[in-house]
């Protein structure tokens, strides 16, 4: 008789800590050691994750040469598409490949956001004139992170 109360509680116990509302309570608190980093709705990562889609003006499958001109054609690939560009990693060191990527986020977010301080035409004229040196492209591919990273 003992033993099948003990049995009985313990599946008690399993059941309200495996099935029970414990469970659900401790889905929704993380433990602290987690480290999250939410991103915003602009950077291009959120861009190249595909949550969203894309403005109708600038498809996915566009290239980045012919959505910003000849100059840009010169500097990457010519069939780099915009989310190639948007999702790239090789942007440590490379200042031309981190301006194509805030580029291409800057200008979905023109498109995108009514909010966001450049127009698509600036994006295009910023990005082809800030391929002229290393210095510029790495001034404006701050600038427009910046930009992106305080965008909602």
């Amino acid at each position: 008789m003992l033993k099948n109360r003990l049995a009985l509680l313990v599946l008690l116990f399993t059941y309200y800590f495996y099935l029970g509302d414990f469970n659900v309570s401790a889905q929704q608190f993380r433990p602290g050691f987690v480290y999250t980093r939410n991103r915003g709705r602009c950077t291009p990562q959120y861009w190249s994750s595909r949550r969203e889609s894309w403005p109708k003006m600038v498809p996915q499958t566009s290239t980045v040469s012919k959505i910003f001109g000849s100059r840009a054609y010169e500097r990457y690939r010519y069939d780099l598409t915009l989310l190639e560009a948007a999702g790239r990693n090789d942007d440590g060191d490379n200042v031309f490949a981190r301006l194509v990527k805030q580029s291409t986020a800057a200008l979905l977010n023109s498109y995108a956001r009514h909010n966001y301080p450049y127009s698509a035409w600036e994006v295009k004229t910023m990005l082809i004139q800030a391929l002229v040196s290393e210095k510029s492209a790495s001034l404006l591919a701050q600038q427009l992170s910046q930009a992106n990273e305080a965008c909602n």
